[in-house]
């Protein structure tokens, strides 16, 4: 086996038609098998879900409140996964285990090694450790995007990637100011007047960062005028000015105490706290004669502040905001206003700029192209050569990249890419999409997603009863073909081929069984005994004899 992380472990409980299973996983190619409707691919569905697919009530198994998967891994060897795993600060040695947890009112939870994460987390781990080939794959080839992708992945050229993203990037960028900048010319010179005219406004109105605060203080100061005149007065009077006023009465006290002392001086403290408060309200008193002098009963000065107030708030009525953020709003007018202004500077400096940037998104995107071309000048050999192997030969496979003419840069090249086929010598090569034969088009599907994987660099492979459609000698490639990932992969396969579960290093069966009235899902490792049983019902059906018996054991040796 290769470096990499390593499937160890999946635990399902509560999961459709399973109950619970409890399944070790082991090196090599193991299969799965069992008869039609057993629920082999229900369990490539729970792993999809641990590994961060779209999940929903209806996976939860009937009168249960929730579905829960748990898959373990060993990532020893995996640096990539380790790495990631660091960045999102999470514990790990040897081991990560993931966990799903689907209650059955659609709402689900998700867990790396017990830390809660979002499932798009279980998704980028998952998109690094397991790549699950399903028996629909064949559908997905047909799309033009996908195709693209398993080009780019076999060509293994993330930088001209990365370099044409980022360069499209910054165009479109550049091109989204563009076009906000050269609409209308007389909506531009509309919006410049308005801006000048609201700007006038608020200058006129002078909103500084406190202003509306400071006016808002001073009315109430302005308006209040002759209640803090009364009360100011009043108190005044009580503290200091009339006959029993309260400096007054402390000044008796004092004269008193100190009279009494000399009989007992502890009344010392009390005396000196008493100065102290005779001093204070002395103070208080001059400070209110100087507030009195200074107060004024001013209607007209009230009536010019409550004007000012009155234009503050129609101001932010005007303008939909609150009064104190009047300054802050002409701030961002102004600021508007010189982004117009400038806005023809601007757009000279925009056509430069994006002149420059389409140079190097083409520049990027030539160099794509050259390394999709090798690319795909070698995913065509090799895949031609599988459809040899199986059973059709003389058929050819072969990836077109054309550039694209139009001026317009897009995100991912300038490629336009075709798979085209030939099944028969002398015919030419059509689309992919023009293969008529199901069970032809599962083969190249097959050959496609094998020769595909051989070279990426994910370290487990599941294949879904990518084999339907098939049968006989060519069964038995198939077999070896997906044998012959197991050496630097690990491989899982669910399969209804003897041809095919004859080639696994392991052999998981998987039964239906019905206790109490309800049906559930077993599975279990074969020894060989049974391996040979389960390879001769695959081969005999219902009847097995003893020549299938001998037939299903000479395939279990070879």
């Amino acid at each position: 086996m290769g470096q990499g992380s390593l499937l160890k472990h999946l635990h399902i409980r509560n999961f459709a038609v399973i109950e619970e299973l409890d399944i070790p996983f082991n090196h090599g190619m193991t299969v799965f098998t069992g008869e039609t409707g057993a629920g082999k691919s229900i369990m490539v569905g729970a792993l999809g879900l641990v590994l961060g697919d779209r999940s929903d009530s209806g996976i939860v198994r009937a009168g249960c409140e929730r579905t829960e998967i748990t898959a373990i891994f060993d990532i020893e060897d995996d640096k990539e996964i380790q790495s990631a795993l660091a960045e999102q600060e999470i514990d790990c040695e040897d081991e990560l285990i993931l966990r799903r947890v689907i209650n059955k009112d659609g709402r689900s939870r998700a867990y790396v090694n017990g830390s809660s994460v979002p499932a798009q987390l279980l998704r980028s781990l998952g998109e690094c450790m397991v790549d699950i080939h399903g028996q629909h794959a064949h559908q997905s080839l047909l799309k033009a995007d996908v195709q693209r992708n398993l080009l780019d992945e076999f060509g293994n050229h993330p930088q001209q990637l990365n370099e044409v993203k980022d360069a499209w990037k910054t165009w479109n960028a550049n091109e989204i100011e563009l076009q906000a900048l050269s609409g209308d010319n007389r909506d531009h010179d509309a919006q410049i007047e308005l801006l000048q005219y609201q700007i006038q406004e608020l200058q006129a109105l002078n909103p500084g960062e406190s202003k509306f605060s400071e006016v808002e203080k001073e009315y109430g100061k302005l308006a209040n005028a002759n209640r803090l005149l009364e009360v100011c007065q009043q108190t005044l009077q009580q503290l200091s000015e009339d006959e029993r006023s309260t400096q007054g009465q402390i000044s008796h006290n004092l004269d008193e105490l100190e009279d009494i002392q000399k009989f007992d001086p502890s009344l010392t403290t009390v005396i000196e706290l008493l100065n102290g408060a005779s001093i204070q309200i002395g103070e208080a008193s001059d400070e209110l004669r100087h507030y009195l002098d200074r107060l004024e009963l001013d209607p007209e000065q009230l009536k010019m502040v409550e004007d000012l107030l009155t234009a503050f708030h129609d101001m932010a009525r005007k303008h939909k905001i609150q009064p104190e953020a009047l300054g802050e709003h002409l701030a961002t007018l102004e600021d508007e206003l010189h982004k117009l202004e400038n806005s023809e500077a601007r757009f000279k400096e925009l056509i430069a700029l994006q002149q420059s940037s389409v140079n190097n998104y083409h520049k990027a995107a030539r160099k794509l192209n050259q390394c999709r071309q090798q690319a795909a000048q070698k995913l065509s050999h090799d895949i031609s050569r599988k459809l040899n192997d199986l059973g059709m030969p003389g058929g050819k496979f072969s990836i077109e990249v054309n550039e694209i003419e139009k001026d317009t840069p897009l995100q991912n090249g300038m490629d336009k890419i075709d798979y085209l086929v030939s099944l028969n010598p002398g015919q030419p090569l059509q689309p992919l999409s023009k293969v008529a034969s199901g069970g032809e088009l599962s083969r190249i599907s097959l050959a496609i997603q094998v020769t595909g994987s051989k070279d990426k660099g994910i370290p487990t492979l599941i294949f879904d009863e990518v084999d339907s459609g098939i049968g006989g000698g060519v069964a038995e490639i198939v077999g070896k073909l997906l044998h012959s990932l197991s050496d630097k992969r690990q491989v899982f396969c669910v399969t209804h081929l003897a041809q095919v579960a004859s080639q696994g290093d392991h052999h998981l069966q998987v039964a239906k069984a019905t206790h109490a009235g309800t049906t559930l899902t077993r599975v279990g490792e074969l020894n060989d005994g049974e391996r040979i049983d389960e390879i001769a019902r695959m081969l005999g059906g219902v009847k097995i004899t003893e020549q299938t018996l001998a037939h299903a054991e000479e395939m279990l040796r070879n």
